[in-house]
C-alpha cells in the first residue's frame, strides 16, 4: 500500500506534507483500482504495482510485477478496513483482512526508532509519532472489529 502515498510534491501543494501516512494522503482509489485489477487480472497478463522506495522517500510506478499464477498475495497497510467513502471499497476487495495489535508503548518505541533510521533526530522523531502516527493509530484501532482475524504481537 506504502507505493500508493502521494508524491512529496503533491503533499506539499494540498498542505499536507506534514502529516504524510494519514488516510488522506494516499491515491486510494489508485490502490483500489489495483486490487480489482489482480480480481480480474487474465492468464498470462503482468499487472504492475508501485514501490514505496525509503532512499529517496517516494512512490516509484511499475515497480512490482505480479503474475497471474501468483498463489498468495499480502497486502499490507493501515487504512485497509477504514470505513469511510474512500477506504470502504478496498476491504471489500480483499479475501480476509488481519488486524495485527501490538502493546502501544512498544507501537510507539519501535516507530520512534524506525524514524530515527530514516534521518530524524530524537526530537524530531518523537514529535511525528505524536503529531502524526498517533492519531492514525487511534483511528486504525477504533476500525480492528471489521478485521476477520485479531492477531496479538508481543515484543
Amino acid at each position: 500500500m506504502d507505493g500508493f502515498h502521494l508524491a512529496n510534491a503533491e503533499l506539499a501543494r494540498l498542505g499536507r506534507a506534514d502529516r504524510k501516512g494519514a488516510p488522506d494522503t494516499f491515491d486510494v482509489a489508485g490502490f483500489a483500482n489495483l486490487l480489482h485489477r489482480l480480481r480480474v487480472q487474465q492468464p498470462g497478463e503482468v499487472v504492475y504495482a508501485p514501490q514505496f522506495r525509503r532512499e529517496i522517500e517516494e512512490p516509484v510506478a511499475g515497480s512490482i510485477p505480479l503474475e497471474h499464477d501468483t498463489g498468495l498475495l499480502i497486502v499490507e497497510g493501515n487504512y485497509l478496513l477504514l470505513g469511510d467513502e474512500h477506504w470502504a471499497p478496498v476491504a471489500a476487495l480483499l479475501d480476509e483482512v488481519w488486524f495485527i495489535n501490538v502493546d502501544d508503548a512498544v507501537r510507539r518505541q519501535r516507530l520512534v526508532a524506525r524514524h530515527q533510521s530514516f534521518g530524524r533526530s530524537a526530537e524530531e522523531a518523537h514529535a511525528w509519532v505524536e503529531q502524526t502516527d498517533e492519531p492514525n493509530a487511534r483511528r486504525i484501532a477504533a476500525c480492528r472489529h471489521r478485521a476477520d482475524w485479531c492477531v496479538r504481537w508481543d515484543a
